[in-house]
């Protein structure tokens, strides 16, 4: 007989499928104004493309959370966590795809 401490198998499982899909919550969401941003800067309505964005992203985000989650606390937390995980994988990535700004030291002036 198992101890009720330790969760069944199928509950981590599942938990572990919520940690996945929080990380792919999160990399839709956190990718995407990453994208956003570097092409909203040059659309001739960016503040309607930024607006769109934003509804789409939390959309997909919040819908993902509630299909994930369906009523129980401990999954939703779950990927809750692999959401922040995707905030800071993608932070990293795409600060090493931008390109660095120029020091004082760089740049040239006129005499």
């Amino acid at each position: 007989m198992t101890p009720a401490v330790v969760p069944a198998m199928t509950d981590v499982s599942l938990l572990l499928l919520a940690l996945a899909s929080g990380i792919a919550l999160g990399t839709v969401f956190f990718g995407g104004l990453w994208w956003t941003v570097a092409r909203g800067m040059t659309a001739r309505y960016a503040p309607l493309w930024f607006f769109v964005s934003l509804l789409l992203r939390t959309g997909v985000a919040m819908a993902g959370f509630y299909l994930v989650a369906r009523g129980s606390w401990q999954r939703l937390l779950v990927c809750l966590v692999g959401f922040v995980i995707a905030r800071l994988i993608v932070t990293r990535l795409t600060a090493e795809a931008a390109p660095q700004p120029q020091t004082a030291s760089s740049t040239s002036h006129a005499p």
